[in-house]
């Protein structure tokens, strides 16, 4: 896709020497990855597996011509140019076979979401599963920090395949795109900040 094309056009040309040569040794995932990824997630955006299928993951990702370790992605302004590791076909189905409590599991007592824990954005419904949604990011604390979704059971006001960023410490989800295409536009209106030129 266009969109895909240029993302990772201005990606390659923002990157130091070191991290670009070494995205490169990156390749696609294959259909039938593909296949089962729509299978799992039947909204998943077109974008997104256009990327997955130039890049498979760039988070710690083995490949026949080496391991890959680029932090590919950014965020909103809230997040002050940290950056994210695209996660591969595999690493998205193993994280959804975990994810099987709702934030309000998490963060609720006695039936309602403690504010002092969590600040929620009320286009996220609390209720449902994480599994519904598909983790394509861990921030460079693999994921320990910040990981980013795309929210296919949103709540009041919210839209299909919107994007959602959680951050721990202090722990908050918010939407930061209402989809796939918007948030790799808002990622390179943005100049690609995450990039660390020092690399």
């Amino acid at each position: 896709m266009e969109i895909v094309e240029q993302y990772l056009q201005g990606l390659r040309q923002a990157l130091p020497e070191e991290p670009r040569e070494e995205l490169a040794l990156a390749s696609g995932a294959s259909a039938e990855q593909l296949q089962a990824l729509q299978q799992a997630y039947p909204l998943c955006p077109d974008s997104l597996l256009a990327l997955l299928g130039q890049i498979n993951g760039s988070h710690w990702q083995e490949y026949d011509a080496g391991t890959v370790s680029v932090l590919m992605l950014g965020a909103d302004a809230g997040m002050n140019g940290y950056p994210y590791y695209l996660r591969s076909v595999e690493q998205i189905l193993e994280d959804r076979e975990r994810g099987n409590d709702s934030i309000a599991d998490t963060y609720s007592e006695n039936g309602r979401i403690d504010p002092n824990w969590l600040t929620l954005d009320p286009r996220i419904d609390a209720q449902v599963s994480e599994s519904t949604r598909l983790c394509f990011a861990h921030c460079m604390n693999n994921g320990g920090t910040s990981m980013l979704y795309v929210d296919f059971v949103p709540g009041e006001g919210g839209v299909v395949g919107q994007i959602v960023r959680y951050v721990h410490d202090p722990d908050e989800f918010c939407v930061i795109a209402d989809d796939f295409d918007a948030y790799l536009q808002l990622v390179m209106a943005r100049g690609y900040e995450f990039v660390d030129e020092d690399d």
